[in-house]
């Protein structure tokens, strides 16, 4: 979701609170359980709260284009959005995009203190993703960061889409492609 419909939510949360630490996201660092506690360790050491970081969602909307894409494709095939946000994050957004499915992960909170995450299972894209194959889907998969790369590798198809140069060196058996237009084309291709 974040980076391929959405802004990137810390991303925005760093630069409202001015902690440059909290711009590390999935794209810097591949170890989500290391880059989720250093998160958590920083929001304890500047005592900023879930409200403080819903806050900020608020303010959020979807990247230009995002919604006209996410229509488009839904038109013609069923779209699910599997991320490593949270269900406590996600609510403003999915209201913005018109409310698309979301499977992603739950934050545990203790009096609007973040004080832990839950995953919903260990590589929930790349099994969510195996689990639609089973079911006998053509999955077609896109996203931007180190942690999309199990699910693309698991998908039927798979694309990169706007990733940074380090995801795309490491990863260049997939096709990668930066414009909702050039998505849509290598989608429909993938569909015939």
């Amino acid at each position: 979701m974040e980076g391929v419909l959405t802004p990137e939510i810390w991303i925005a949360v760093a630069e409202k609170t001015r902690i440059p630490e909290l711009r590390r996201t999935t794209r810097d660092e591949p170890d989500y359980d290391r880059l989720m506690r250093g998160r958590i360790a920083l929001l304890d050491q500047h005592g900023l709260k879930l409200s403080d970081i819903q806050h900020v969602i608020s303010t959020l909307a979807p990247l230009p284009g995002a919604r006209e894409f996410l229509d488009a494709l839904r038109a013609q095939v069923q779209v699910i959005i599997l991320s490593d946000t949270f269900e406590q994050f996600a609510t403003p957004l999915l209201r913005q995009l018109g409310w698309p499915t979301l499977l992603c992960h739950r934050l545990v909170v203790e009096q609007d203190r973040i004080v832990n995450y839950q995953l919903r299972v260990e590589e929930q894209k790349q099994r969510a993703v195996a689990a639609f194959k089973l079911l006998n889907y053509r999955v077609i998969a896109a996203g931007d960061s180190f942690n999309d790369t199990a699910m693309l590798t698991e998908a039927h198809v798979g694309i990169l889409f706007r990733a940074p140069d380090n995801v795309k060196q490491q990863f260049p058996q997939f096709q990668a492609v930066d414009t909702y237009a050039d998505l849509m084309r290598l989608l429909q291709e993938a569909m015939r």
